[in-house]
């Protein structure tokens, strides 16, 4: 998906002073997924912990690839992961992320902050993930996504110690770096989302946080 950046910044010019609240919407998240993702703590990062909670250093932007937001919630709502063989043999551990953003901009929250949702490999236990509704060509993410993602990198940075934000199609560059816990060198998928141009905007308009893009790799 393309942006005209100019287009985009003049339209955050005047419209990024917009109020935004946060509506709560939750997934499933029992005791079946919490032993899930205990298990892919332990499993994917050797981490052994009474509880799934995470050490907030990173925000991750995506996209779900899914025209709406009933569906894309569906998509997260069950612990146990639907048909997806290309991770299926990681974890039986569904994917989820701590918020989802419709196409209009509003945001939900799908589970608690510092809980571990599965949404990027090798950073799950440090990452804090954003997803949008949307992202194909026939539904491509929006002008009020944008601006609600602007909005809670600002929200989440005020409350915890983020250093990094990324988008999806950056994390392998994180291979090597302390915060990298993969064990398996050969899980991997090929991510693009949410798009260089979205990231370029949102980074735009929170530049004056200050925080880290991936580190530069030529291996990736």
């Amino acid at each position: 998906m393309k942006y005209s950046l100019f287009c985009i910044s003049l339209f955050l010019l005047f419209s990024c002073g917009t109020s935004k609240k946060i509506v709560d919407k939750p997934i499933v998240f029992d005791e079946e997924r919490i032993q899930l993702t205990k298990e892919y703590l332990s499993t994917r990062y050797g981490l052994e912990q009474d509880k799934p909670i995470i050490v907030p250093k990173m925000i991750v932007l995506h996209w779900t690839a899914i025209p709406t937001l009933q569906e894309s919630f569906d998509a997260f709502y069950t612990s146990q992961l639907p048909s997806r063989p290309d991770i299926a043999t990681a974890s039986a551990l569904n994917v989820s992320s701590q918020f989802l953003v419709d196409q209009d901009g509003t945001i939900y929250r799908l589970m608690p902050e510092l809980t571990m949702a599965r949404h990027v490999i090798g950073l799950n236990h440090t990452a804090i993930g954003i997803e949008n509704v949307g992202g194909t060509k026939d539904v491509p993410l929006t002008h009020e996504q944008i601006k609600a993602n602007i909005w809670l990198v600002n929200y989440l940075s005020k409350k915890y110690p983020i250093e990094y934000l990324i988008g999806h199609y950056e994390y392998t560059n994180f291979e090597g770096h302390e915060l990298w816990l993969e064990k398996d060198d050969g899980y991997r998928t090929k991510k693009v989302d949410p798009g260089e141009d979205f990231m370029k905007a949102v980074r735009k308009k929170t530049r004056k946080l200050k925080l880290k893009s991936a580190p530069v790799t030529t291996t990736h």
